[in-house]
This record gives C-alpha cells, sequence and structure tokens, in this order.
C-alpha cells in the first residue's frame, strides 16, 4: 500500500475474520479491499493492543524521520518509502499470483502502469 493508505487505515475498516483491510480513498480515487498477510494482520494486533485510536496515527513527518534515520543507519543510498511499493509488487508476481490479482492488491487499474512497477526476472519463470 502506499504511504497515505497505510497512516488512513481504521479499526473499523479491518475486516480481522477475511483478512481484510478497506480502503475507502485512495490515490486513484476508487475504493478498494486488500488482503492482509499474516504479518500485517500480527503487527495490526500489535498496534491493536496499545489502544491506539488508528492503528498508525503518526503524521508524514514522522513517518519520513523515522525511514531516513533507517536508510541512514543501514547506510543505504537512494532507496525511498514509494521504492517498497514496486518490491513488494514485483514478489506477488514471483509467487505466482496473476495481473488482476496483483492489481487488486496494489490498486492499479491500468495493466500498463503496473507493469512499470514489476521487475521480473527470467529464471523467476519456469515453464511446463
Amino acid at each position: 500500500m502506499r504511504r497515505g493508505e497505510i497512516m488512513s487505515i481504521e479499526w473499523s475498516r479491518i475486516r480481522w475474520q477475511d483478512r481484510i483491510v478497506h480502503l475507502p480513498d485512495t490515490k486513484n480515487g476508487y475504493s478498494r479491499d486488500v488482503p492482509l498477510s499474516a504479518r500485517a494482520v500480527e503487527i495490526l494486533l500489535e498496534q491493536r493492543e496499545q489502544r491506539l485510536k488508528k492503528p498508525f496515527p503518526y503524521g508524514v513527518g514522522a513517518i519520513t524521520h523515522a525511514w531516513l534515520k533507517v536508510v541512514n543507519t543501514a547506510k543505504i543510498d537512494n532507496l525511498r518509502f514509494h521504492d517498497l511499493r514496486h518490491e513488494g509488487i514485483s514478489r506477488l508476481f514471483e509467487k505466482g499470483l496473476s495481473v488482476p490479482e496483483v492489481a487488486l492488491v496494489s490498486g492499479h487499474r491500468d495493466f500498463r502502469m503496473l507493469a512499470r512497477y514489476t521487475h521480473m526476472k527470467a529464471e523467476n519463470i519456469k515453464l511446463n
């Protein structure tokens, strides 16, 4: 998800049983339901235990500051938070998800734009 989408999550929009979060307001103007990984659910449960008003009640500045601190500590040059989105989308394809399935998760409505986010490698493709 995009940083703004993560920050906008509200407790009432999480369907715990289905492991889905509903995003009513996204960058492209369309709402979507995003399936959550088991690890994402664990993180959300940890946040819920803190009795926070919403899962990630931080401002953009706080997230940017924390991101820069982590990147600088790890001595990584030229890595943006948004680059994680590229990586995540590529990994979904590597796991074997179809283009429509990845588009559902990522929120892309234009498959050509989605293709820009992928970094497929020939060695990861197994043909029968």
